[in-house]
């Protein structure tokens, strides 16, 4: 059974954002709604129905996208966050002013067709591995300005959150690696300025380079773009070494091979696949009148 981690930030970092895209959407106003409905005070309902089959993902803020415009707004789910929903299914029914459902209703499908979309991929990588005892985790390849929110669907899809931002932690990569002249004087650098308890981890390739991060006490060592045969040595000599370094394989992570990389024994597989890849799914709001 895959389990759900997700948790969502809280509105006050939220509530600028979806402002904003509302600013975006509305501009100097609604013309087609505000010239039918120019008192706005006709009252009605709207139905959410999922168009495809797939993981539902981002209905509360979808609400918050409503409340946002008109605080009497009702936004009542049928369905739970990161429920699988089968195509026809009624996922949501709101009420309230019609001007406000429908000068709301673009920006709030938009974002949980986006988020949904994320949920259901990942939702199939992460059944690919869920018997074993490794996590499938996201990467800061997300689209600028929607980070914060398709992080929160490849945890409603069952994923785990790699660092947020390059604030979190700290990973020395390949032209970190070459710009300081080694792994060795790379971390040796870096822990003397990063603050305590940020965590180190080194990006590999090779198993010197392992043996190398392994002798400077990297915290997590990332096996990258290594074949199979190497990244199962990779993993018994860190073992060996120190079996509390946590192990990360990355790259060209797909469906058809993330089950033969978890079976190596790493602790976590990254891949952006889950949001660079995932289409939307596709959701639509239909008023009972």
């Amino acid at each position: 059974m895959v389990k759900s981690f997700s948790s969502l930030p809280p509105w006050i970092v939220l509530d600028s954002m979806l402002q904003n895209w509302l600013v975006e959407d509305i501009g100097r106003g609604d013309r087609t709604t505000s010239a039918l409905f120019p008192t706005k005070t006709i009252q009605n309902t709207a139905k959410w129905i999922v168009k495809e089959s797939g993981i539902v993902a981002g209905l509360p803020i979808a609400a918050r996208v409503f409340y946002l415009l008109d605080r009497n707004v009702r936004f009542i789910p049928q369905v739970s966050e990161g429920e699988w929903c089968e195509k026809g299914k009624l996922i949501a029914e709101i009420f309230g002013n019609f001007d406000a459902l429908l000068t709301g209703e673009r920006v709030a499908l938009n974002l949980a067709m986006r988020l949904s979309g994320i949920a259901t991929f990942t939702r199939k990588y992460v059944e690919k591995i869920a018997d074993l005892p490794v996590q499938l985790v996201d990467t800061r390849k997300t689209t600028p300005g929607l980070r914060i929110l398709e992080k929160y669907a490849t945890q409603v899809g069952g994923a785990r959150n790699h660092r947020m931002g390059l604030d979190d932690a700290v990973m020395i990569k390949d032209n970190h690696i070459a710009a300081a002249g080694g792994i060795g004087e790379a971390i040796s650098r870096i822990r003397e300025m990063i603050p305590y308890p940020l965590t180190i981890e080194v990006e590999t390739e090779t198993l010197a380079e392992v043996e190398t991060a392994l002798k400077h006490e990297a915290d997590i060592i990332m096996l990258d773009n290594m074949s199979l045969e190497l990244m199962t040595q990779a993993v018994k000599i860190i073992r060996q070494y120190n079996n509390q370094i946590k192990i990360e394989a990355s790259g060209n992570i797909t469906l058809e091979t993330i089950r033969n990389v978890a079976e190596t024994g790493v602790d976590y597989i990254s891949t952006s696949a889950p949001i660079t890849r995932s289409t939307w799914l596709d959701l639509s709001m239909k008023f009972s009148c």
